[in-house]
């Protein structure tokens, strides 16, 4: 019996979770920054490090009894090989893209590292290019060209004035972006063959494992975080992973890939508007105009090719 699926409802579930990703992105900033939070109580300043360490920590401890109960231990187990597989990419995709992206966030702003962040599907199609797994089409050699340029001018490379910019996090943006490329080019065979929740265990795993090496929990202990922030930093972790991850696959099952990833581009623009609102973060018109084209860069690179009926799949980045 086929399932009966229903666009709208894909899309009112891929916007939810793009915006819950923009609520985000600006309690990240404000975590970086101290900035005021509702009620007149200041948030104290959390380092980057802790910040990724706990949302991937956390998470792991909500979703892991909640499939263990759901699906049931043995489903959860994967072969050797693959386990080894899924720690490189939650090493060098999730924890290294989630670290670079709010280091990025709290040097420069939130437009600035999502729209850096956002030219991964750019450098994933220069790969499947080089490899030859893809053919250099003009729509494609356009997107690359536009993502560029409109990187170009959201950096403040291109453009009048004197450019200023923070070199560790624009580099540190890049990083995040190359980071949730090897998490897309890494995870595609992987997802094929098994299910997504799995999948995003086992990374969580991997990324925690990390986490608890690099910086051990006498040292997160030694910090002495009051109550407030251990509650900031759950509430943190169920917004960014858990909340938006449990709607943008509920929408993957009305939508195919390909319209449930361009509607996901609504990820930035939810992002730097909320950022703009809660934390009074102003970009300039020319900036503005590049977050367009990086948005039109997005889109084009991921429409479906009518002559050779090929896609780029793009996961979803753990943010």
């Amino acid at each position: 019996m086929a399932t009966r699926t229903h666009p709208v409802r894909g899309y009112v579930c891929i916007a939810a979770a793009t915006f819950l990703w923009g609520v985000a992105a600006s309690l990240g900033r404000a975590a970086f920054t101290g900035r005021l939070l509702p009620g007149g109580q200041a948030l104290q300043p959390i380092d980057p490090l802790i910040l990724s360490q706990s949302r991937t920590t956390l998470s792991l401890l909500v979703l892991l009894p909640v499939l263990a109960i759901r699906q049931g231990w043995g489903r959860l187990r994967l072969p050797a090989a693959d386990v080894g597989r899924i720690f490189l990419l939650g090493i060098l995709g999730v924890a290294a893209s989630n670290y670079f992206y709010y280091l990025a966030i709290q040097r420069t702003n939130v437009a600035t590292a999502i729209i850096l962040q956002y030219t991964a599907p750019v450098w994933v199609l220069l790969y499947m290019v080089l490899r030859g797994l893809q053919k250099a089409t003009v729509q494609r050699v356009a997107a690359v060209c536009l993502a560029v340029a409109g990187s170009a001018m959201v950096i403040g490379v291109i453009g009048p004035g004197k450019l200023r910019l923070d070199t560790v996090g624009v580099t540190a943006a890049l990083l995040a972006a190359f980071s949730f490329a090897i998490y897309n080019v890494g995870g595609h065979s992987i997802l094929a063959r098994y299910d997504r929740w799995v999948v995003l265990l086992w990374t969580l795993v991997a990324a925690s494992a990390f986490w608890i090496i690099v910086n051990p929990p006498w040292k997160v202990v030694a910090a002495h975080y009051a109550a407030g922030q251990w509650l900031f930093l759950l509430v943190f972790s169920l917004l960014s992973v858990l909340g938006p991850f449990s709607l943008y696959f509920a929408g993957l099952q009305h939508l195919e890939p390909t319209r449930a990833i361009v509607a996901s581009c609504l990820e930035p623009v939810f992002s730097i508007v909320i950022a703009a609102v809660a934390l009074g973060e102003t970009m300039k018109p020319l900036q503005t105009v590049g977050i367009v084209i990086v948005l039109a860069a997005i889109v084009v690179v991921q429409m479906p090719d009518r002559k050779l009926h090929e896609e780029l799949t793009v996961v979803e980045p753990i943010e």
